[in-house]
């Protein structure tokens, strides 16, 4: 619910980011959806780290990324059809799970234009994406599993499904 303002977001821990938004950018929501949240959240006065916005030229990316995931209160995580053919956002989901567990970031789940259970069952096209993973990686490869788990706790987490066209 975006009708509270920033001031909502408060807590005891000193978080830098209200909001960390994890998403598919290249043949995902990045201009579409994610773009319209950014927006909103950015007019309700909301700090959201978005990879576009926040990172700066000659930053190394992935250490970046993992920091921006550290240090934001709420990690949102738009799932697309594409979401799991990117290592890097299963990185990231594998980082946000992880920090959710650890670190007492809130995690809300975004299911756009996907089916929930797609996700954690690893079906559809989270299969395929899996599956060439598997076969550049290795099955058994720790990379690959934490994906795996990553995508199958998603389940467990808050979430919302969004599956109409008033975004595009």
């Amino acid at each position: 619910n975006l009708n509270n303002d920033a001031s909502s977001l408060q807590s005891s821990k000193n978080w830098f980011y209200d909001v960390f938004l994890s998403f598919r950018g290249e043949g995902g929501t990045r201009y579409g959806f994610t773009n319209d949240l950014y927006k909103a959240l950015h007019q309700k006065g909301i700090f959201t780290f978005r990879d576009n916005e926040e990172l700066k030229i000659g930053e190394e990316l992935r250490p970046a990324l993992t920091n921006a995931i550290q240090v934001s209160r709420i990690l949102m995580v738009v799932l697309c059809q594409n979401y799991a053919s990117s290592t890097w956002c299963l990185d990231e989901l594998a980082h946000i799970i992880h920090c959710y567990h650890n670190n007492g970031n809130q995690v809300l789940i975004i299911f756009y234009k996907v089916e929930p259970s797609d996700v954690w069952n690893v079906k559809n096209s989270f299969e395929a994406a899996m599956i060439e993973h598997e076969n550049r990686f290795g099955r058994d490869s720790d990379k690959v599993k934490a994906w795996r788990n990553a995508l199958s706790s998603v389940r467990y987490l808050p979430s919302q499904h969004c599956n109409n066209e008033m975004f595009e």
